[in-house]
């Protein structure tokens, strides 16, 4: 939501590793179910008075929220009673991050609770991740870093690892 507390961090600090997912060929771009009127006003207003000024990823407004409800994101849902659309629960979205791939499938998600900010660095990690793997076809096990083994699907593969570890 925009104006909020944990929103402007998370947004602000992608926007400090921009360069960092840029040098990843990864394309960031927010969603919120608030307007693009919204939107315009919060780009517009100086990070020190709860603005994104200085933002320049795209912010696409999901005021309709279907993008929300198609990810799961959305803190609540629609129903049908009698004809008429009603909405249970708050319709906002939760804090989702998916980690898309060239062919469109989603490899990561990780869906936050409203007073808990996402993790950059994760995110960074796991775009490396998903990278080492279509490069090189080994999985990336636990906790694994850019420079790191990675792990082979075969039973000697995992005991080599478990031997290294």
């Amino acid at each position: 939501m925009d104006f909020t507390f944990v929103c402007p961090t998370e947004l602000i600090a992608f926007q400090k590793h921009l360069a960092d997912f840029e040098a990843r060929n990864t394309a960031v771009v927010a969603c919120s179910t608030d307007s693009k009127y919204s939107h315009l006003a919060w780009l517009s207003t100086e990070q020190n008075k709860g603005g994104i000024k200085g933002v320049t990823y795209p912010i696409v407004a999901d005021s309709s929220k279907t993008i929300s409800a198609q990810y799961g994101v959305l803190a609540g849902e629609y129903e049908t009673t009698e004809g008429v659309l009603k909405f249970n629960g708050n319709p906002v979205a939760y804090r989702g991050l998916f980690l898309i791939d060239k062919e469109g499938v989603v490899r990561h998600q990780v869906i936050n609770d409203l007073p808990l900010g996402r993790s950059v660095t994760e995110a960074l990690r796991m775009v490396d991740a998903l990278s080492f793997f279509e490069e090189n076809g080994d999985v990336c096990p636990a906790d694994w870093q850019t420079g790191k083994a990675g792990l082979k699907t075969t039973t000697e593969g995992v005991a080599d690892y478990f031997s290294r570890n």
